[in-house]
């Protein structure tokens, strides 16, 4: 990649993290100053906003940390920066493969009424959920989610071309993490990857950590999207920024390994990541697939569009530019 002037930007907006250094967003000792010591430390590594994700849960987890970050983002400390919740969960497929790591056993049907109840916990904050395409009462669900102002994402889902097209009609507007989410070994033309990519009315996430998904894939991604429809993500796990080992996670053992990767051993899945955003932009970079320019539309532009958000809704305290073919954080 040819080096390219850029203004300096606020870091970059990441609407997937489930937690960060040992915080997790769903576990049920969740404190208010946790949400500040994340948004410090993903401000210090390059973020300069995100979602905090919660990922399928029993009820009562929902019901007290919705409550608990709901307030917490009332403080003028965190506006700006962490700019709501991404709902991952629980009206997810429970099919195998399709549900990756979370927990089945907590999987809901599509429930408009449930809905309702945590946008209200929530103090409104809810800014995405992710939720399958094929299970009944989806529509409605998708319908009552955009009258609440909380933008559909189709994921953890085995959705086919006519329920995509569906959801799509009652207002979806992306794919949550495109490639993943998957079963290890799927149907090679009937499987949700292919009108996932055709459909042209929604954008897709990524996950650009190296191991989520082979440059290929991400080529493949990008030139059927297109920039202008393609977000990266970083899905970082709570256990990400802690030493290589053994940790548990969503309520199952998962290993770090030292280059970032989490793997479930038991499921054969991937299990989040422990690469941050800035990481994930900057192994893109290496790539040599787009512009710097193009990389500063996938993970800062994009991602506040499809919020409905202006870099001036951002109170960072860190800055990037792009120097000698990477993204570098030059002020805190």
């Amino acid at each position: 990649m040819k080096t390219e002037k850029l203004k300096t930007i606020p870091g970059f907006v990441d609407l997937q993290v489930n937690g960060f250094g040992g915080i997790d967003f769903s576990a049920e000792n969740l404190g208010a100053g946790d949400l500040d010591t994340v948004a410090d430390s993903l401000n210090r590594a390059g973020t300069a906003a995100f979602l905090a994700t919660l990922i399928t849960s029993p009820l009562p987890v929902y019901r007290r940390n919705l409550a608990l970050i709901g307030r917490a983002l009332e403080s003028p400390a965190l506006r700006g920066r962490i700019l709501g919740i991404h709902l991952e969960g629980p009206f997810l497929s429970p099919r195998k493969g399709y549900i990756g790591s979370h927990d089945p056993q907590h999987v809901l049907l599509p429930d408009v009424r449930l809905l309702q109840e945590l946008w209200e916990i929530s103090g409104g904050t809810i800014r995405l959920l992710t939720m399958a395409a094929e299970l009944p009462g989806s529509a409605e669900l998708a319908h009552c989610a955009r009258d609440l102002n909380i933008a559909v994402s189709i994921g953890h889902s085995a959705f086919d071309e006519q329920s995509l097209d569906t959801l799509v009609a009652c207002g979806a507007t992306a794919i949550t993490h495109l490639g993943n989410g998957l079963p290890n070994l799927i149907p090679r033309h009937h499987n949700p990857l292919w009108p996932g990519l055709a459909n042209d009315a929604v954008s897709a996430t990524i996950i650009a950590d190296g191991f989520h998904l082979p440059p290929a894939l991400l080529k493949t991604i990008l030139a059927v999207k297109g920039v202008s429809r393609t977000i990266v993500v970083s899905d970082l796990a709570p256990i990400a920024g802690l030493p290589a080992g053994n940790y548990r996670f969503a309520g199952q053992q998962v290993v770090l390994e030292p280059t970032g990767r989490i793997v479930n051993p038991k499921h054969k899945c991937l299990a989040g990541t422990g690469t941050t955003l800035l990481q994930a932009v900057n192994y893109l970079a290496s790539l040599d697939l787009v512009s710097p320019a193009d990389l500063v539309k996938l993970a800062f532009d994009n991602p506040l569009r499809l919020l409905g958000l202006q870099p001036q809704d951002l109170h960072p305290t860190c800055r990037l530019c792009f120097t000698d073919g990477s993204f570098r954080i030059f002020s805190t």
